[in-house]
C-alpha cells in the first residue's frame, strides 16, 4: 500500500503587540509569512475595548482597516520588513519564528488562538460587550419595569466600531421583511432614542394595537408626509417600509398607535 504523503510548506510568524501607556503589553495579531510566494497573512482582533481606551481602541481598529489596505497594494514579505524595521514604542513586532504549515488560513487560525485569544478576558459591560434583550424586554426599559443588567441574555462581544454604551442593545431579528439588509435570525445593533428626523431612518417600533407579542414589535424604515394646519406641522400619513418586496408597508394614521423604541444601527458578524 503507498502511503498517502501530505505536502507541507515552512511559514514564518510574528506576534503584533500593543504597549499602551500604563497597560501591560497585548498581543492583538498574528502575522503569518509565505516565503515562497511572498504573501503576507494576517489576523488581528475585531475588539480592543478591553484593553485600551476609547480613543486608543479607535486607533487601533483603524490599524485594523490599514493593514487589510495595505496587503493588497504591496509585496507581503516588504510589508513585513517594513513592520519589523518601524514599529518599536506602542506597536511592536516579535521576532519571527518558523512553522511547518498545510494550509496557511488554518494555521493563522490556530496560532492567532494560541496567542491572542487566551489573553481575552472576560466580557465587560458596555466596554467590548451589549446586553442581548427581547424586544419586549427592550420596551420595559424604556417604561423603566426593568433594568439592562438583570435582564439581559447574555452580554454579546462586539467590535469597537460599535461604539458600546449603556444606550445601545443587541435584538434578534425574527422575519424577512427588512431583507437583505437585515436577515432573518441575525443579531441586530439598536440604540435607543432617536435624535433630529425620523424619516429614513430604520427603527425598532412597537405597535400599540397588535395583540401578538411577536407581531406588535417590528423593525422597518420609517416613512412620513407631514402637512401644516394653522401654522403646526403634523402628520398626514406615516409608513413602516420594509426593505423586502414581498412585504407590504404598515400604515399608521395617528401618533398614539405606535411608538419608536430604537433606532438600528447594524448587524453583528457572527461568522468570526
Amino acid at each position: 500500500m503507498t502511503a498517502l504523503s501530505i505536502q507541507t510548506y515552512r511559514g514564518e510568524y510574528a506576534v503584533l503587540q500593543a504597549a499602551l501607556p500604563e497597560r501591560p503589553v497585548a498581543n492583538i495579531g498574528v502575522l503569518l509569512l509565505d516565503p515562497s510566494n511572498r504573501k503576507l497573512y494576517s489576523k488581528l482582533r475585531e475588539s480592543f475595548g478591553d484593553i485600551a481606551s476609547p480613543e486608543e481602541a479607535e486607533v487601533l481598529s483603524e490599524l485594523r482597516e490599514d493593514f487589510a489596505k495595505r496587503l493588497e497594494e504591496i509585496d507581503g514579505e516588504e510589508f513585513l520588513i517594513w513592520l519589523e524595521d518601524t514599529l518599536s514604542h506602542v506597536l511592536r513586532v516579535t521576532e519571527r519564528q518558523t512553522v511547518m504549515v498545510r494550509n496557511f488560513n488554518k494555521t493563522l487560525d490556530k496560532l492567532f488562538a494560541e496567542n491572542v485569544e487566551k489573553e481575552k478576558p472576560a466580557t465587560i459591560p458596555y466596554e467590548n460587550c451589549l446586553p442581548l434583550l427581547s424586544m419586549p424586554i427592550a420596551a420595559g426599559y424604556l417604561d423603566k419595569q426593568v433594568e439592562i443588567i438583570e435582564a439581559a441574555a447574555e452580554w454579546v462581544p462586539v467590535p469597537d466600531s460599535f461604539h458600546p454604551n449603556p444606550r445601545k442593545f443587541i435584538a434578534r431579528i425574527q422575519g424577512r421583511s427588512m431583507e437583505p439588509k437585515i436577515p432573518d435570525g441575525s443579531l441586530a445593533v439598536f440604540r435607543f432614542g432617536v435624535v433630529g428626523s425620523r424619516t429614513g431612518r430604520i427603527l425598532l417600533v412597537e405597535l400599540f394595537d397588535v395583540a401578538d407579542p411577536i407581531a406588535r414589535y417590528t423593525v422597518k424604515k420609517y416613512l412620513s408626509d407631514k402637512a401644516s394646519f394653522d401654522g403646526t406641522w403634523r402628520h398626514t400619513r406615516i409608513l413602516l417600509v420594509p426593505i423586502n418586496p414581498e412585504f407590504e408597508p404598515i400604515e399608521v394614521e395617528e401618533e398614539g398607535q405606535f411608538r419608536v423604541i430604537a433606532e438600528f444601527e447594524g448587524i453583528l458578524d457572527t461568522d468570526g
